[in-house]
């Protein structure tokens, strides 16, 4: 039981890295129509632009503001570094070509995702990188026979509470009203007066953003990271929109803690080394079963 118990957890964990990458999909395709290639080397991006806030000033930030206020720079500032990187990706490589059709979108897309990756190596080099353990808290708590690391019930907490919050501000808001009216007929809600560019401003920023902080996140966990990795956890991410529902904010939530949970049981009982490929058999299972995911697409073509 205490070994289950503690698979849960770090497949919660996990699934909540998943989550905030898929809330970004979700909401981009919700507006846009659009399956976002390069928000997992955003996610990357969030990674280093972390890695460098804490290498750069890691000494300085530790001895003013703690180890745990380090960690919050880290995460803030790699919030809005790819809050403003997802703003220009969509300036620059989507809206010149929305009027072409979807096809060229997805290509400018993937463009996207190469000239992100290579960017990062090109910048920080093609070895990986990794967080010091110096920079992260080494306590655990104790549960029975389980020991928990702080770090990991932080990240945890601080994920769920962020997707509360978008849950909240999508479903209960009245901008969260005009971001599903936008979605469900975008024409309409311009005639209805709701401000569509501002819209899109929100989805480019916030969507990367949450991508950004998870990257952070990860290299804090995992203390690894390198420029490449963004193309397996965005393909995870999009697995877990697929699971959810694409373009349903909810489904996107849940299908990452359930895609997180369920690598790490596969992990723990089955093999390590078949995980992957357990993950993207269950994409395939959901796209032939239930291509609207679990729980249902939330967006509509007009016909």
């Amino acid at each position: 039981m205490d070994t289950l118990i503690q698979q849960l957890i770090n497949g919660l964990t996990i699934g909540s890295f998943y989550a905030l990458v898929a809330l970004g999909y979700s909401m981009v395709y919700g507006v846009m129509k659009l399956i976002n290639f390069a928000h997992g080397d955003l996610f990357t991006l969030g990674s280093y632009i972390g890695y460098t806030v804490l290498v750069v000033g890691a000494s300085w930030v530790t001895a003013t503001f703690g180890i745990w206020g380090g960690m919050a720079i880290a995460l803030v500032a790699a919030m809005i570094g790819i809050g403003v990187a997802g703003l220009v990706m969509e300036r620059i490589a989507y809206r010149p070509v929305y009027k072409a059709g979807r096809l060229p979108l997805v290509v400018s897309a993937l463009g996207m995702s190469f000239v992100i990756s290579q960017g990062i190596m090109a910048i920080w080099g093609p070895n990986p990188q990794a967080y010091l353990s110096g920079w992260t808290p080494k306590d655990f708590l104790q549960f029975g026979n389980i020991r928990v690391p702080v770090l990991q019930i932080a990240i945890l907490v601080l994920a769920l509470g962020l997707m509360a919050l978008i849950y909240w501000l999508v479903e209960r808001t009245t901008f969260g009203a005009a971001i599903r009216a936008a979605a469900q007929d975008r024409d309409t809600a311009t005639l209805m007066g709701i401000n569509f560019n501002l819209i899109i401003f929100f989805v480019f920023a916030l969507g990367p953003a949450l991508g950004g902080m998870a990257g952070v996140m990860q290299g804090l966990k995992y203390t690894r990271i390198s420029f490449n990795m963004g193309w397996l956890y965005g393909l995870k991410a999009f697995t877990a929109t697929i699971l959810g529902g694409i373009g349903n904010i909810p489904g996107a939530m849940i299908g990452g803690l359930l895609l997180g949970v369920m690598e790490a049981l596969f992990e723990g009982y089955v093999s390590g080394a078949w995980k992957d490929v357990f993950i993207f058999l269950i994409l395939i299972l959901v796209l032939i079963w239930r291509p609207t995911g679990l729980f249902g697409e939330k967006t509509a073509e007009k016909v």
